[in-house]
């Protein structure tokens, strides 16, 4: 997956994920306007594909997190999925990806994992859980397999961006360190201003 089809001005994809989401329009919003125009909505949130469907005049593509299965898949694009990640490596979401000609992140953690879901097709890789790891074991992976595009996700602090970004990473998934509590209720000028700090480390 190209940057082009990202449309990201900030190398980080922002992870929405509450019991429900009737804020998530909202909060897509304020992180576009904020500079974050790369935003995934988790099929585990209650609502998700709707509140997918009520941004589809958005000017950016937003994408479907928690894809486990084709069926997964079939739903997301339907409602309006731009790319679909995937918190393991499922051939099948590969694979239906590649049919719907719809780009698929697929969550590994391994080398093998890894080298895997690449060549099964996948257009970038979720390493998941990155906290487990850290930038070190980023770095670590980068050496054998520099040609693979990263996404470090899972844990990702907003001080810690910058690290992830010089051990090699492609973009950044980033949920609660970011999004903290603007799906539920929080405020929303706070989320402003973790958009800002992020900004800034990456600057």
């Amino acid at each position: 997956m190209s940057d082009d089809l990202l449309q990201w001005s900030t190398p980080v994809i922002a992870i929405l994920r509450a019991p429900t989401a009737s804020r998530f329009a909202e909060v897509t919003a304020v992180l576009h306007e904020s500079g974050i125009t790369a935003v995934e909505f988790t099929l585990t949130t209650d609502g998700a594909l709707d509140a997918l469907r009520d941004c589809a005049g958005f000017d950016h593509p937003i994408g479907v997190g928690t894809v486990i299965t084709a069926d997964d898949a079939n739903r997301a694009v339907d409602a309006g999925a731009a790319y679909l990640i995937t918190p393991i490596v499922s051939d099948d979401v590969i694979e239906q990806g590649f049919r719907l000609s719809i780009p698929v992140i697929s969550g590994a953690f391994t080398p093998t994992e890894i080298h895997h879901a690449w060549s099964a097709g996948s257009t970038m890789i979720k390493v998941f859980p990155a906290s487990v790891g850290g930038p070190d074991y980023l770095r670590a992976i980068r050496a054998p397999l520099p040609d693979i595009p990263l996404v470090p996700t899972g844990g990702v602090a907003l001080t810690d961006a910058r690290a992830y970004m010089d051990a090699g990473a492609t973009a950044l998934g980033i949920g609660s360190p970011l999004i903290g509590d603007a799906c539920t209720g929080g405020d929303l000028d706070a989320l402003r201003e973790r958009v800002a700090l992020l900004r800034e480390e990456l600057s």
